[in-house]
């Protein structure tokens, strides 16, 4: 089974706490921050899980979102994504553009644990 996650973050907090997490459950990550280096390594790599910030517009997650699902080899690539609470419409329009699971910063570090876990 494939263990690899591809993490779409910009912020150090949030790549320090998916980087212990994942170390510990011995997950391997690449960490990527433009979108066209998120697209290259799927194509090549196709992760297991793909982590993204929804938060971000200099990775244009939606646009990222959009492309992976839209690609018949690449749409089984389960994403993550994470949003500020306040961007509520985010919410849906992450939903709309195919992200598999969308969750609040809060609730995503809460659950990190549970999220990797499935892939050791």
């Amino acid at each position: 089974m494939n263990r690899s996650v591809l993490v779409a973050v910009n912020d150090l907090f949030f790549v320090g706490k998916i980087r212990s997490v994942a170390e510990q459950l011995g997950i391997r990550l690449t960490i990527v921050k433009q979108p066209d280096e998120v697209l290259a390594h799927v194509r090549e790599a196709i992760p297991a899980l793909m982590i993204l910030d929804l938060s971000d517009a200099r990775l244009q997650p939606l646009d990222l979102i959009g492309q992976i699902k839209s690609d018949a080899h690449l749409a089984g690539i389960k994403i993550i994504g994470f949003y500020s609470h306040v961007q509520v419409d985010l919410y849906k329009q992450a939903t709309d553009a195919g992200c598999d699971q969308v969750l609040a910063k809060s609730a995503f570090s809460q659950m990190l644990p549970a999220l990797l876990s499935q892939l050791a």
